[in-house]
């Protein structure tokens, strides 16, 4: 008997650790505000490079940034973005550093938590994406989820990186019909 193919997200053939992360984590349910909130700074930090790159000091950026504790980023100074910048277990960007803890302050001031409003935006309904060319970049929901994101004092948060942490999350379903990991509807 032959082995059986297990057929994935094209994406995620590249290497074990996209394989371990399509397979285990992409597209399933996150909530929690400090969960939320990591997700998309490693969305935000992604921006411009390769998502292999994020995931690879992934651990790193769990170090650095307190566990990703909006309370604990929040109340982070100029001592502590000095310390990221000089830290070479993350991307060192500036402005994402510094995105990084304004998110986790605009995050501590909304009234009903981060994850309350980005799950706001969630789209069950999503159409099941036969090919690559079917997930798009962006959506109406992800413009509205980045203006609102924005409107409470938000940075990095561009409609494809709402997308992209939506896809991450789990509010929309972009598993390929033919995927192994599918979740049912």
């Amino acid at each position: 008997m032959g082995e059986i193919e297990v057929v994935r997200c094209g994406w995620a053939n590249g290497s074990p650790d996209y394989v371990r992360y399509h397979d285990e984590e992409w597209g399933r349910p996150v909530r929690g505000d400090d969960q939320v909130y990591e997700r998309l700074t490693l969305e935000a930090f992604q921006s411009g490079l390769s998502w292999l790159t994020i995931l690879r000091k992934r651990e790193n950026f769990r170090a650095a940034f307190a566990g990703f504790s909006i309370t604990a980023v929040a109340a982070f100074g100029e001592d502590d973005v000095a310390r990221l910048l000089a830290d070479p277990g993350i991307v060192r960007n500036r402005a994402k550093i510094e995105a990084a803890v304004a998110n986790a302050r605009a995050a501590e001031a909304l009234p009903g938590g981060l994850s309350d409003l980005v799950w706001r935006y969630a789209d069950p309904a999503s159409p099941v994406p036969a090919t690559p060319a079917d997930v798009p970049a962006t959506t109406p929901a992800s413009t509205a989820l980045s203006k609102e994101l924005k409107r409470n004092g938000f940075r990095f948060v561009g409609p494809t990186t709402a997308y992209a942490m939506m896809q991450a999350i789990g509010l929309v379903n972009d598993h390929l019909a033919t995927c192994c990991t599918r979740l049912p509807r």
